[in-house]
Formats: structure tokens, C-alpha cells, sequence
């Protein structure tokens, strides 16, 4: 007899990108290359001063040991010296903990905030390791649903009435993973006062924050007095610096928040790894040029995109679209959404992600990410959708 699991554990479904990603040993030679709209993955490398930076610190011993829990002070100044001028912050390196990816900064913030039976109010289509990691830990996720007319951005009001005594936080991602629909910072600042007025948190996931276009300020939260009382930021620099490997998240709270949450990432991780504190330092004191190069880029992807794929004539629909990502509804009403995506890469060689994983009720729907797909691809990918038959 094998060892008993968590029940939580075993209720949750497998890492979708594993699972889709699995179809490829099996999937029939059509002779297409593969179009990968799967992962949300920055197709270029980092920036090749960043890599020769990162080079020169290998030698030195003090690269391959701890930091602080919370990050080396040189790199916390750096990570508050970019956000006053982002987001014309008043924060203070006690107001951050870098991280093991935005998602480890998610766990922080969850751990710290909820027990079990608690409840998190989650707007859909939501991020699929959020509502995968509620689950593990016995929080009960309360889904507001998805609106296809608004492009799937949140209702304050829906959100409000969603609110009950078991509440803890309103979590939201902007760019949304997967709509790629961004917040309007009027919209925030309501949920702020919604969080403030219900004593709960506003947990604001910004992993695509350097990806909304023209690098505008994506709100003014952090400008507030006493912000941290009631605002929790998730952040990466993951994708920023296309250092998904280095793992670069953050968590931003108040001082207090801070250090409870400490106690966690010491359990946990005990802390980012120096070479990734190094890496981040250097992309935000060096690297705005090539940031913004690359927005502009992503951009210019995500608009040809759009512009093919909505000419008449597509037997699918774009539903919302910004930043990463696309979200489509697919034309087989008789499908799952994972019936839908592996029946395009069996047939056209496409792999993308199905609604289902981000949300009850989403089967219709598929993620497309544009991280992935050079310019030159896409109308080739396009095509290859116009082809299959309604």
C-alpha cells in the first residue's frame, strides 16, 4: 500500500504547460514546423552586456553564497530607485522581498495573508498557478466571472458583492495572463478604496507590467499614504530582462507585511540567488533602452497579430488581446478547449494552452502567447488557423 497524499494536493490538476507540452511525442508528422503559442516565454536572450556583467562576478566566492532573506541592500536601493521613477513610489527597501519568480512571491503573500477555509476573490480568466496554489492550501478561491464585453477586466461591483466575513484579498493580474487585457488605473484605484473600505488586501500581480504599451505608469497605488496597508504587488523581472531562468520576482507590502513574510521565504528559500539579485541590479540601472526596444517589439507582434487574425473570414474570434497574449474562442462548440488546442497541433502544428485551466466554464476559449513568435511567423500561424474547418 503506497503512502496517502494530501487530499488537497491530489484535487489539484497536473501543470498544464507540462500536460500540452506532453502531446508532442505523440502528435502525427504533418510536416509543419511547430508553432509554439504555448508558453509565455521571451523568444530573444538577455541583453548580451547583461550576460558579459554576470560573467565577470563567477569568480568571485561571495556569488555562489546567501544573501539577506530579503535581497542585497545595493540591489533593494536599485529595485526603489526604479519604481519612484515608474510609478512615483514612496517605498523603502523595507517595503521588498526579492523573490524566486513572481510565483514564490504569490506564496509569500498568500501564507502570510490566508489559513485554511479563508477566502480569495479571483478574477477570471485567472493565472492557473494561483487557483492551483489556493487549492494546495485549503483557500477557497471566489471567481468573478468572465465578460467577454469587457474584455474580461474586472467590476468593482461584481468584485464588491463577492466580498464576504471570510474574505482576505481581491487578486488581479495586470496584463492579464491570460486575456492580456490591462487594468485601467482608474479601475485599480477603486478596488484600492473597495480594499481599504473592507479592511482586506488588493494583491496586484505585475508580472507583464514593462510590457503595456509606451511604458505608461500603470497606476498611481504606490503614491498613496500608507499604500502598503492595503496593496500587495507581485512583480518579475523574468520576462523584463528575458531572465526566466533566474527566477526574479518580487514581492512589495508594507514594512509589517515584509516581515512576516520573511519568515516564510526563510523556510522556504531563504533567498533569491545573488547571481539573479546581480542581473536584476544591472537590468534596472543599464538596460531602459533595451526594455523599451523590446515593448516596442512585442507591440508591433501582438498588433500584426491582431490585424490578421481579424480579417474576415477566421473561423476563430478574438476575444481580448494586449501585452503576452491573445485569447480566442475556438469554432467547435462540441470541444473541450484541450480537445480544441490538440487537435491543432495534430492537424496544424500549433500548441497553444486550453480555456479550461484558467477557469470554470472557459472550455470555449484558448491562450495564445506572442512571446514565442517572431514577426515574420505570424502570418503563417494566422493562416494556419484561417485553414481549419468551422
Amino acid at each position: 500500500m503506497s503512502i496517502p497524499f494530501s487530499p488537497h494536493i491530489r484535487a489539484v490538476h497536473s501543470p498544464p504547460i507540462s500536460e500540452v507540452k506532453g502531446w508532442l511525442a505523440t502528435r502525427p508528422d504533418i510536416g509543419l514546423e511547430l508553432i509554439d503559442l504555448c508558453q509565455a516565454v521571451p523568444d530573444y536572450p538577455p541583453a548580451p552586456e547583461l550576460v558579459t556583467h554576470l560573467a565577470t562576478l563567477l569568480d568571485d566566492p561571495l556569488t555562489s553564497k546567501y544573501s539577506p532573506d530579503e535581497g542585497l541592500p545595493e540591489v533593494l536601493a536599485a529595485v526603489c530607485e526604479t519604481y519612484r521613477r515608474k510609478y512615483g513610489a514612496q517605498l523603502e527597501p523595507d517595503n521588498l522581498c526579492l523573490t524566486i519568480g513572481a510565483s514564490q512571491a504569490f506564496w509569500l503573500a498568500i501564507v502570510t495573508l490566508c489559513q485554511a477555509g479563508d477566502e480569495v476573490v479571483v478574477q477570471s480568466p485567472y493565472y492557473f498557478d494561483h487557483a492551483m496554489a489556493l487549492d494546495m492550501l485549503g483557500i477557497r478561491g471566489v471567481y468573478a466571472p468572465f465578460d467577454e464585453a469587457s474584455a474580461g477586466l474586472p467590476s468593482p461591483a461584481v468584485i464588491a458583492a463577492l466580498i464576504t466575513a471570510k474574505t482576505r484579498a481581491i487578486l488581479l493580474v495586470s496584463p492579464s495572463n491570460p486575456t492580456g487585457a490591462i487594468i485601467p488605473p482608474e479601475t485599480l484605484q477603486e478596488l484600492y478604496s473597495l480594499a481599504q473600505c473592507r479592511n482586506i488586501a488588493l494583491i496586484l500581480d505585475e508580472t507583464y507590467n514593462e510590457f503595456i504599451p509606451g511604458g505608461v505608469r500603470p497606476h498611481d497605488l504606490f503614491t498613496r499614504p500608507g499604500w502598503g496597508e492595503h496593496f500587495v504587488q507581485l512583480a518579475s523581472f523574468g520576462k523584463t530582462f528575458a531572465l526566466t531562468g533566474y527566477r526574479a520576482g518580487l514581492l512589495a507590502a508594507s514594512r509589517q507585511f515584509i516581515q512576516h513574510a520573511l519568515k516564510v521565504q526563510d523556510s522556504m528559500a531563504v533567498c533569491q540567488p545573488r547571481i539573479t539579485q546581480h542581473a536584476v541590479r544591472f537590468g534596472l540601472e543599464h538596460l531602459d533602452a533595451w526594455v523599451a526596444a523590446n515593448r516596442e517589439m512585442m507591440a508591433r507582434r501582438h498588433d500584426l497579430f491582431r490585424a490578421e487574425f481579424m480579417q474576415p473570414g477566421n473561423p476563430f474570434r478574438l476575444s481580448a488581446s494586449g501585452a503576452f497574449f491573445a485569447w480566442v474562442r475556438h469554432p467547435w462548440p462540441e470541444l473541450t478547449g484541450r480537445q480544441a488546442a490538440k487537435r491543432l497541433v495534430d492537424e496544424t502544428a500549433i500548441l497553444c494552452l486550453p480555456g479550461e485551466v484558467f477557469g470554470s466554464g472557459l472550455e470555449g476559449y484558448l491562450r495564445l502567447a506572442f512571446g514565442n513568435i517572431r514577426e515574420e511567423a505570424i502570418p503563417e500561424a494566422v493562416r494556419r488557423f484561417r485553414k481549419m474547418a468551422a
